[in-house]
């Protein structure tokens, strides 16, 4: 189903001469891993605004390289949609591909109408370093976030605690400003007190070559807590094993972030093509 959807959208971009397209980190995936046959050369400029999951560095790279030009926004429905953007710099074209993908794989900084922007301790209400490195919760400021959750007074309450919105989204931020989320505040896994980012094994199982989409999520644990369960979706004709994909990782991880299990599945998705994390989470249990 994916390789059809693939080839109506290369169809579109080359006979219609499509110059602009949105979607879903794994409407990106499906793209770049079309078989040769379901692709079209593409002769024109093609820009890409791509929002929902944090998209993967290797996506981005391998979008890059089949000719489409990825901007990323942010935003939730509470701060009217996107109102951060990877604003990209000129200077940053005379980067390698793996540092432009580094550099389009961040959040951004915020939109002009949007006030303020941080990443903040939810339990200080003190900005983090722009370290690149100190984990806060991503926060709004301004007359384009909602004024409240109709008739739930105490869920607006938590929501604009200490006069910013709480996105419930956990970053960092980096010296030049430009915010990164490194994963949903429900989705971080905390194995034996060490909190894992699961989009930073996400990443980290993108890269290896036959993986097409990943997720991971939390698997309860007797000893740890919780350890990281990653389901892939493999590319069409390619074959990796659980032992090889958890390999991978080793080499690329700390120990305590690899995925103590690897389960390959049709990922369960919405109709804008967000991975259904709640669903993968029920799966993790029985495992």
């Amino acid at each position: 189903m994916c390789q059809v959807r693939a080839k109506a959208m290369y169809d579109a971009i080359a006979d219609h001469k499509v110059t602009h397209l949105c979607g879903a980190p794994i409407v990106m995936a499906t793209l770049i891993n079309a078989r040769p046959e379901e692709q079209r050369a593409i002769e024109h400029r093609v820009e890409f605004f791509t929002a929902a999951a944090p998209p993967p560095e290797a996506v981005l790279a391998g979008m890059r390289k089949a000719g489409f030009n990825v901007t990323h926004l942010y935003g939730l429905t509470e701060t009217y949609g996107p109102a951060v953007v990877n604003e990209w710099h000129s200077v940053w074209d005379s980067l390698d591909d793996a540092a432009q993908s580094t550099k389009k794989a961040r959040q951004g900084v915020r939109y002009v109408p949007l006030e303020a922007l941080d990443v903040i301790d939810p339990e200080t209400m003190q900005p983090v370093p722009a370290d690149g490195e100190t984990l806060g919760e991503v926060m709004f400021q301004g007359n384009i976030v909602m004024k409240g959750y109709l008739k739930n007074a105490e869920a607006t309450r938590k929501a604009l605690a200490g006069g910013w919105f709480h996105s419930g989204d956990l970053g960092v931020k980096h010296a030049d400003g430009y915010i990164q989320l490194k994963d949903r505040s429900k989705d971080i896994i905390i194995s034996g007190g060490e909190n894992i980012s699961s989009i930073e094994v996400e990443d980290a199982l993108y890269k290896h070559p036959a993986v097409q989409a990943a997720a991971v999520v939390a698997r309860p644990d007797e000893k740890w807590g919780e350890t990281p369960c990653a389901f892939i979706e493999l590319k069409p004709g390619q074959e990796a094993s659980a032992e090889e994909l958890i390999e991978w990782c080793r080499g690329r991880l700390a120990r305590f972030k690899v995925p103590k299990h690897v389960l390959f599945v049709e990922l369960p998705k919405t109709s804008t093509g967000k991975i259904q994390k709640y669903r993968l989470r029920d799966l993790a249990k029985a495992v």
